[in-house]
């Protein structure tokens, strides 16, 4: 006996954390919104895809990373045979999953994905993370049933409805949020007292990513002194990057300050390579110093925070982008790389910091900018095509 069967939802995309949390975000909101449904990921065995997907339960079928060409090289005359094989590696997957409706965040193994899904007449979703799209989603967006971006103006061209649905946060992100929108001045004073801070003392964040950012580790930390006269810093160095910044804190403000986020004892420069828990890092924060990638952005603006951002200044310049928005509404402040010095960390911090009113209202706009359902929003979309392809006589399985 035939009937209407459970969707199968393929994801497709990966490589970085910028792709993996989202795409890990809406598979686990489709889930929740219909635990009927199944899910698997297509991924490549060397992307952060390989390590996160297992880990979240998903099963995952892998192809092998084809980059599109970006100029003349013998590269050019291999890919035609490697975009076919890959290609034709996908459709397979797909067949044999009974996709009803591919979902692309991106990256490497999100074309190849678009592009059979294209082919076989399944539906497809994007979500673009990024304020200027890569050539993936270009792409894919030809082909698009619907579009959800984090920004207005992606340069995406398609037919398909583009809506500005914010980037799916990640589950800590998202519970943090919850509890910020409930209380937020105990939630932001309980998360200084589980980090071992000074309640009482207003806390600056400062992280340029896992890796860290050495322009502004040293313009930070250099200005220690001046940081020190308001209050707290919590300064997260980047991998490898620990050693250099506690030197040049000692020699700037004196040795005494320093210490670890565990070393709730003594100090009020806390300098440690990488905090895993995030959520409270930014629910305790006064005020926040970083890059401007487009998850970063999107996370501080979820929860309010009011944030200094230093773009990367390389690249087409996509990180400026993430954060203009930002800006423009009233959120934040945008700081040149090369002008995000020692001399303006002292000279322009401390009068924001005094200024409570200034930052509460930077903290409004920048929560009045982030959207903190777009997980939801994105796997209510999927649900619903899928639901439409069955309705309009997609296949069925016993």
């Amino acid at each position: 006996m035939s009937g209407r069967r459970n969707p199968h939802i393929v994801l497709a995309g990966g490589g970085t954390a910028g792709h993996v949390n989202p795409m890990l975000s809406i598979a686990a909101a489709i889930a929740c919104l219909d635990p009927q449904a199944s899910l698997s990921v297509i991924g490549t065995a060397v992307g952060l895809e390989s390590t996160l997907v297992p880990a979240a339960g998903l099963p995952m079928d892998t192809i092998e990373k084809v980059p599109f060409p970006r100029r003349p090289s013998g590269y050019m005359f291999r890919f035609p045979g490697l975009w076919k094989a890959e290609t034709a590696k996908v459709a397979r997957i797909l067949a044999d999953r009974g996709a009803d409706v591919v979902v692309g965040v991106g990256g490497y193994a999100a074309a190849p994905a678009y592009y059979a899904a294209h082919k076989a007449g399944i539906p497809i979703v994007i979500h673009e993370q990024n304020a200027r799209a890569g050539m993936a989603n270009k792409l894919g967006a030809r082909w698009a049933t619907f579009i959800g971006t984090v920004y207005d103006d992606t340069g995406l061209k398609s037919h398909a409805p583009i809506k500005r649905v914010g980037l799916p946060l990640r589950e800590p992100i998202a519970r943090m949020a919850a509890r910020l929108e409930s209380d937020r001045d105990t939630t932001h004073t309980s998360a200084k007292i589980r980090l071992g801070l000074d309640p009482q003392l207003p806390l600056i964040l400062v992280t340029g990513g896992s890796l860290g950012a050495l322009s502004l580790n040293t313009a930070v930390s250099q200005a220690a002194k001046t940081l020190l006269d308001l209050g707290q810093v919590v300064h997260l160095t980047g991998k490898g990057k620990l050693d250099q910044v506690r030197a040049t804190v000692t020699e700037a403000a004196g040795g005494s300050c320093l210490c670890g986020l565990a070393d709730y004892s003594e100090g009020t420069y806390h300098a440690v390579e990488y905090w895993e828990r995030m959520d409270e890092a930014f629910a305790a924060a006064d005020l926040v110093i970083c890059r401007a990638g487009a998850g970063t952005v999107a996370e501080i603006t979820a929860l309010g925070v009011p944030a200094i951002y230093v773009p990367l200044p390389i690249g087409n310049g996509e990180q400026r982008f993430n954060a203009q928005p930002v800006v423009d509404a009233g959120g934040g402040l945008l700081v040149d790389d090369a002008d995000f010095t020692a001399d303006w960390v002292a000279k322009n911090v401390p009068a924001l910091v005094h200024d409570r009113t200034k930052l509460k209202a930077m903290g409004k706009a920048a929560w009045s900018y982030g959207i903190r359902d777009a997980a939801d929003a994105m796997a209510r979309e999927v649900l619903a095509i899928a639901a439409s392809r069955e309705g309009a006589g997609g296949p069925s399985r016993d």
